[in-house]
C-alpha cells in the first residue's frame, strides 16, 4: 500500500502538469480528416482556373504572395487543423486515396451567379456539381454507408464567395447608379448561397466555415480611383489619415456580409445538427487598415506588386515587380491582401487570440474539435 501511495504521489503532479499544458497549448484534437474548399480568388492562386490568366485581363499573373500552400487562408487553416493542403480539383485523379484528403474546388474569377460575359469562369453551381461528383466517387469506391459517414463526421467545407462578384460589378459600367440596389443584389447572392448550403447538407455535410468579403473599397485598385475622383471634386469617402476608401463599394460589401451572417444564423436553427460559422473578413481588415502600426504595417494604400496608379491599376504580372519587403504592405496586389495579413486573419479565425470574435458563433478551432 505504501509503494502504491508513493507511486501516486509521484505520478499525480506529473499528470496534472501534462493536463495543464495540454489545456493551455494550441494542440487541438480534431475530428476533421479532410477540408473541401469552394470559392473564388480568395481560395485559389490560379492553379484551379482553366486558361488562367488569359481569362482575367489586367488581373494578376501572381495573385498570391509566395506559394499558394503558405499564403491563402484555407491552407493556413488546414495547417492549423493538421491536414494536408487541399489539392486543386483539376489536379486530382479521382481515387479515393486522394479525395479523402480534401480537394480545393475554388477558382480565381469564380462568382456566385453565372457570368454571361465570360462563361469559362466558374460559378457556385459548377463547383457544387464538382462536389457532388466527389461524393459519388467516394460512394462508388468506399461504399455508400462508409462514404456518407465520412462526409458527415470527418469533413469541413470552407466556402468563400462574393469578392470576384463585386470586383466584376465595380470594374464595369453597370456599377453606376446601383447604390440603391445594394440590398436587392445582396439578397439574390445570399439566396443562392443558401441553396448551396441546403444542397450540401442534404449530401451529409455538417460542418461549414463561411468567409465574408473584405473591404474592397480600400483595395488599391478602387482606393486610388476614389482618391483621384476626390481630387476632381467628384468622389465620396471617409478620410482616414489621408486614406480615402470607396465607401459606396464598401457599403455593398457590408450589406452582403450582414445578409449572409443573418441567413447562417437562421439556417443553424433550421439545420439543427449542422454547425455553421461565419467569419468576418471585413472588420479585422479595417482594424489593420485603420491601425497599421499596431500590427506592424507601414503601407495601407499601395499594392506591393503591380503597376500603374501607384501600383494598383494592373495586377502583379511578374514577381520581379514586387516590393522589397512585402510584410510591411497590407495589400499584395490590386485586390488581394498579403501573407502577413492572411496570417493575422487565420490566427484570429482559428483561436480568436489576435482579434477576437471575427468568427461567430465559434472559432474554427472549436468547430473542428467538436463532435
Amino acid at each position: 500500500m505504501m509503494i502504491h501511495k508513493m507511486k501516486l504521489d509521484v505520478l499525480l503532479p506529473i499528470v496534472t502538469t501534462i493536463f495543464i499544458k495540454l489545456v493551455h497549448s494550441n494542440i487541438t484534437v480534431s475530428n476533421i480528416k479532410a477540408m473541401y474548399v469552394m470559392g473564388d480568388s480568395t481560395v485559389d492562386c490560379g492553379e484551379n482556373t482553366l486558361l488562367f490568366p488569359y481569362l482575367l485581363r489586367n488581373l494578376s499573373l501572381h495573385p498570391c504572395e509566395g506559394p499558394p500552400n503558405s499564403s491563402i487562408l484555407p491552407h493556413l487553416l488546414a495547417k492549423k487543423i493538421g491536414l494536408s493542403y487541399p489539392i486543386p480539383f483539376y489536379s486530382q485523379n479521382g481515387s479515393s486515396e486522394v479525395l479523402v484528403r480534401g480537394i480545393n474546388l475554388g477558382s480565381t474569377g469564380a462568382t456566385i451567379l453565372s457570368n454571361p460575359t465570360n462563361p469559362l469562369l466558374q460559378s457556385l453551381n459548377q463547383q457544387l456539381r464538382q462536389a457532388f461528383e466527389i461524393f459519388q466517387l467516394l460512394q462508388l469506391e468506399l461504399g455508400q454507408e462508409t462514404a456518407n459517414e465520412f462526409i458527415q463526421n470527418s469533413t469541413l467545407f470552407y466556402i468563400s464567395f462574393g469578392k470576384d462578384e463585386y470586383i466584376n460589378l465595380f470594374r464595369s459600367k453597370s456599377a453606376k447608379g446601383l447604390g440603391s440596389d445594394a440590398e436587392k443584389l445582396s439578397r439574390i447572392l445570399v439566396d443562392q448561397m443558401t441553396n448551396a448550403i441546403e444542397y450540401l447538407y442534404d449530401s451529409n455535410v455538417r460542418k461549414f466555415v463561411f468567409m465574408g468579403i473584405l473591404p474592397l473599397g480600400c483595395a488599391p485598385r478602387f482606393l486610388h480611383a476614389t482618391n483621384d475622383s476626390i481630387s476632381d471634386g467628384s468622389g465620396v469617402g471617409g478620410d482616414r489619415d489621408g486614406l480615402v476608401c470607396a465607401d459606396d463599394i464598401n457599403n455593398f460589401v457590408l450589406e452582403y456580409n450582414a445578409f449572409l451572417e443573418q441567413r447562417i444564423v437562421r439556417l443553424s436553427m433550421k439545420l439543427y445538427d449542422a454547425q455553421l460559422i461565419f467569419c468576418d473578413f471585413y472588420r479585422p481588415m479595417m482594424e489593420i487598415i485603420n491601425n497599421p502600426n499596431t500590427y506592424g504595417f507601414k503601407n495601407v494604400k499601395n499594392a506591393c506588386c503591380g503597376e500603374g496608379m501607384d501600383i494598383g491599376l494592373r495586377g502583379c504580372m511578374s514577381m520581379t515587380m514586387a516590393c522589397q519587403d512585402p510584410s510591411t504592405y497590407v495589400w499584395w496586389d490590386q485586390f488581394n491582401p498579403g501573407h502577413a495579413v492572411n496570417s493575422l486573419i487565420a490566427d484570429s479565425a482559428w483561436s480568436g487570440e489576435q482579434m477576437p470574435d471575427i468568427c461567430r458563433p465559434n472559432t474554427v478551432q472549436n468547430l473542428v474539435s467538436s463532435v
